[in-house]
């Protein structure tokens, strides 16, 4: 049995008040809290092996480079990926938006006819398309935007139900022989949906189509297995894994990995480089890692990783499905809507709310004054909230170290908004 009161007590931040109130932190979706073990990892490294990876002979080098790689593995376990030497299918980014837009540079590149005939597969010409959604975040819909545009590619997208999820069940529709890509998000940052990826998956592989999956807000709160899933690629960050800001993670199946273009330039990902012709680059995941790696971060990712696997994925959906389920209370009270499923089953516990009569940021700061952290804004997902006919709403979004009595809480504060306001 999971002691989950123990666990919160792991945040060192949550013990702070806000506005003379105890903080109740339902803000996670954007960034989620780190426990003190990943707190320990980051500034142990930099007491104790602080150097530069995979480019010198010191001893120091030498951990460092153990460090971070032992983090890519402890990374991979998490998701399911392979590892070990020749296989890593984890490269390191400074984010999801920076995974994503390696991809959508590195497409772009084959399709000018780098990489040779090896990456001809990632290149895109007028005719092909390439589709998401309409809930996609602006991370995954404008790179792939931005491609079609460089490309002559057409631009295609799922299109929602009335309760926000991703309509998987028009696969065969929007899914054509000319599909070249298809990046979908696992679950929406706004809705909480969990999308049904299966049949768009089966789909896209039907076709030829490479499926990219922006698993940002499932690798926190699920217990996922990318091979399992059979997705070509897949991204998501470090921040909202209990882990730091500033690293992100790419994942690729091998295969995929070695045939396509880097993305980035510079230092650590050439074998040769010469004046009169082009370089010869390194095999992945050094080829699309450019540069000076944020190793001190990503060491306290692989222990985010490490700590999240000793809890149970499963633990910590089944704790945060019950949360979910006292905050989807919101949609009882009048003059209050939840955007997406107003029941707990194929969800998360990312709740969007509008509040008839009272502006967004009115209500975050109302709930601010209470101690209570939520999300306000159109959450970079604009084209879902004008399914809704909305520009914005707030978001109250659950980790792992919020309770059942917080989520009341919640709900008890949402039912004296209007009235303070004088709606």
């Amino acid at each position: 049995m999971v002691a989950f009161n123990d666990i919160r007590d792991q945040f060192p931040i949550l013990g702070q008040k806000i506005h003379r109130h105890p903080l109740v932190y339902f803000d996670s979706a954007a960034t989620a809290q780190k426990p003190r073990c990943v707190i320990d990892a980051e500034s142990n490294f930099y007491e104790t092996i602080n150097a530069g990876v995979h480019r010198g002979a010191h001893e120091l080098a030498s951990r460092s480079t153990v460090a971070f790689e032992e983090a890519r593995t402890k990374v991979a376990k998490l998701v399911g990926a392979a590892y070990g030497e020749g296989q890593e299918e984890i490269v390191v980014t400074s984010g999801a938006t920076a995974g994503l837009n390696l991809l959508a540079t590195s497409f772009g590149n084959a399709s000018q006819g780098r990489g040779g005939h090896e990456a001809a597969g990632f290149a895109l010409k007028p005719g092909d398309e390439i589709v998401v959604s309409k809930a996609e975040h602006h991370s995954v819909l404008l790179p792939f935007q931005e491609l079609a545009l460089r490309t002559g590619a057409t631009l295609k997208w799922f299109d929602l139900t009335d309760d926000g999820r991703i309509r998987s069940d028009m696969a065969d529709e929007i899914i054509t022989e000319r599909t070249k890509v298809v990046a979908i998000t696992h679950v929406s940052n706004v809705t909480g949906a969990i999308t049904d990826v299966e049949l768009i998956i089966r789909r896209a592989h039907e076709v030829g189509a490479l499926f990219i999956l922006d698993a940002c807000q499932s690798v926190p709160h699920l217990d996922i297995d990318l091979h399992q899933m059979d997705v070509d690629f897949a991204v998501w960050s470090a921040h909202k894994m209990y882990g730091p800001t500033g690293v992100g993670f790419l994942y690729g199946k091998r295969d995929l990995l070695e045939a396509l273009p880097p993305a980035n330039f510079g230092g650590s990902m050439v074998e040769l480089a010469w004046m009169d012709k082009p370089a010869q680059y390194m095999q992945p995941p050094e080829r699309f890692e450019a540069g000076t790696q944020p190793v001190a971060q990503v060491v306290a990712a692989g222990a985010a990783a490490d700590w999240m696997r000793e809890i149970g994925m499963a633990n910590i959906e089944a704790h945060e499905r019950s949360i979910t389920a006292e905050l989807l209370k919101l949609n009882d009270i009048a003059g209050f809507r939840v955007l997406g499923p107003v029941d707990e089953r194929n969800r998360i516990g990312t709740v969007s709310f509008d509040v008839q009569g009272v502006h967004p940021h009115d209500v975050g700061q109302f709930f601010d004054s209470k101690g209570i952290a939520v999300r306000v804004g159109h959450h970079c997902a604009q084209p879902v909230h004008r399914h809704f006919g909305l520009f914005a709403s707030n978001r109250a979004s659950t980790g792992v170290y919020n309770t059942a009595e917080e989520a009341r809480q919640l709900v008890e504060t949402a039912d004296e908004v209007r009235l303070f306001f004088g709606v």
